[in-house]
């Protein structure tokens, strides 16, 4: 025996066009009801409010005080008062002088003659309504002053009649019964077709496998190993996965989810780009201890809905880049020297080719005596090999750009001296950063001799690098933006700009040091990075302007 099939649960479309369904046949139904019983009352308030608001207004118009001052005052009035009636929608607008003579009324025939009803409030300067019989029969008038220089001049009178009103109320619940008819039927049609949408989108699931749906969608999100930042039209986060919270180095979900970007304590470039409504494309950003790779693409349909923020973590690529301009920087020092030996070698055997042996051997001894010295001076002062090798390779490097690289006298850095938890690679992000930088800054100084002087050694519990140019120093407004990200006094344009003084003052913050710019005495800059060391080795070392 077969057992029955269970019905299949409505979907989600499906309930909420019947909730809808009822919830607008109850609300036309009600407010329906309600129209129609309430008291005429309702309506002869509005006529007042009506009367009041078109008596006053005349009341208040320069014209009609103007008109008062002359001789005939009707002959302005009337016409105005007419017109006023007609564009207003009133029975009638009468203005009286302060006896009550009309000076205006619907039926010419009624101006010069005392007006019917109550003017005294109105004489006193106040403004009043009332229901009373005149000549047009049964009303609801109101009364206000016309002053003119703190004095009452006339009085206006505007008014609906009584019959008007009622006509008005049995039109309106007429009109009213068929409005209620109208909107249930186009309200059931709209909720149809809305609801027939709903189910396209919602593939005619109901609430149920929505539910698993999601849970399904949460749990790839936070899969994904890339961070994921998803922000609504405010700027403010509407999701984040786990990859997202890593990079960004922000608190858990329920913390940062519905707080704007801006409050999230991120640097101020990448709030930056994140707070931006064009799409970014590859734009790498610093964290206080990440490099990343930032993609922003708006969501928009007719209007901004928000960003979705990709987020790739490329510290190591870009610490692997850093090295790798160094080997680049040091194979074009090795081409350089090796350019400069050949041509020393053809002048030696040139002159040996001439008979001019001993000039050859003196300009010979004399070029390696000159390399030796340069590589003796360096090692003498640095002896720690990678940082040797790379002032060794930045000063040619200088040369070539007639920039002179000196390494101080007060330098001492002994080879083991440096413990494991500075590794070479963040020295050489460091040390050659501000290398760079300097001899960027000393090749355009209009000076006969532009010098980069680099210090290195150790004081107290500190790896002390000091930098030193003959440039055109940093202004006191910049000492803060200078190591910001795509920061640069160059011209604009110049490829790569303003990232290599952010990665050595990144380096330096993740090993709890300090990186700072001060103008140097001759009118350049001074750049010093402290790094601490621990432990302070036994070795006597000299420090940077000190005594060893």
């Amino acid at each position: 025996m077969r057992t029955p099939a269970l019905p299949r649960p409505r979907s989600l479309a499906g309930q909420l066009f019947a909730m809808q369904a009822v919830l607008l046949a109850l609300v036309v139904a009600g407010y329906a009801l309600f129209t129609y019983v309430s008291d005429r009352g309702q309506a002869e308030d509005a006529a007042r409010r009506q009367a009041t608001a078109v008596a006053r207004s005349t009341a208040d118009s320069p014209s009609v005080r103007d008109a008062i001052r002359t001789a005939r005052p009707t002959a302005d009035l009337q016409p105005y008062a007419l017109r006023v009636q007609r564009d207003t929608g009133v029975d009638f607008v009468t203005i009286m002088n302060p006896e009550g003579i009309r000076w205006t009324h619907p039926d010419p025939a009624q101006i010069g003659r005392p007006f019917l009803g109550t003017i005294a409030p109105a004489r006193r300067g106040a403004t009043f309504t009332e229901t009373y019989t005149g000549t047009l029969g049964p009303s609801v008038r109101a009364v206000t002053p016309v002053f003119d220089g703190g004095r009452v001049v006339g009085l206006v009178s505007a008014g609906i009649r009584v019959e008007a009103i009622s006509e008005r109320v049995r039109e309106q619940v007429t009109a009213l019964f068929g409005v209620a008819a109208g909107i249930l039927a186009v309200g059931a049609l709209a909720t149809y077709v809305l609801n027939a949408r709903l189910r396209r989108h919602t593939h005619g699931m109901n609430a149920e496998q929505l539910s698993r749906m999601h849970d399904y969608h949460e749990a790839a999100l936070h899969a994904v190993r890339e961070g994921l930042l998803m922000l609504d039209a405010g700027y403010r986060v509407a999701l984040i996965n786990d990859g997202g919270r890593e990079l960004l180095g922000v608190g858990g979900a329920a913390e940062v989810v519905g707080r704007s970007v801006a409050d999230l304590g991120l640097p101020a470039p990448l709030t930056g780009a994140l707070l931006s409504s064009e799409p970014r494309l590859d734009e790498v950003h610093l964290t206080a201890s990440r490099v990343l790779v930032v993609n922003t693409s708006p969501v928009s349909g007719g209007q901004r809905r928000g960003t979705v923020v990709t987020l790739r973590d490329v510290t190591e690529l870009q610490s692997l880049m850093g090295e790798l301009d160094s080997e680049r920087g040091f194979t074009q020092a090795l081409r350089s020297q090796a350019h400069e030996a050949a041509n020393r070698l053809h002048t030696v055997v040139s002159l040996i080719e001439l008979g001019r042996a001993e000039e050859a051997v003196g300009f010979a001894t004399a070029e390696l005596e000159l390399a030796q010295a340069l590589t003796d001076q360096v090692v003498s002062a640095v002896s720690e090999p990678v940082l040797a090798a790379l002032l060794l390779g930045k000063t040619a490097q200088a040369n070539e750009r007639g920039v002179e690289l000196v390494v101080s006298g007060d330098s001492g850095l002994d080879d083991g001296l440096l413990p494991d938890a500075l590794p070479a690679r963040d020295l050489v992000t460091i040390l050659g950063n501000l290398v760079d930088n300097a001899v960027d800054a000393a090749q355009g100084a209009p000076r006969p001799r532009v010098t980069v002087t680099v210090t290195a050694g150790t004081r107290e519990s500190e790896l002390v690098l000091r930098v030193a140019d003959t440039g055109p120093g940093v202004d006191p407004a910049h000492t803060d933006l200078v190591f910001q990200r795509g920061f640069s006094t160059k011209a604009t344009g110049s490829g790569g700009r303003g990232l290599g003084l952010a990665l050595a003052r990144q380096a330096v913050h993740r090993h709890a040091g300090k990186l700072t710019v001060t103008a140097a005495a001759d009118g350049g800059a001074v750049f010093e990075a402290r790094l601490p060391l621990g432990a302070t080795p036994a070795a006597t070392t000299t420090a940077p302007g000190g005594e060893a």
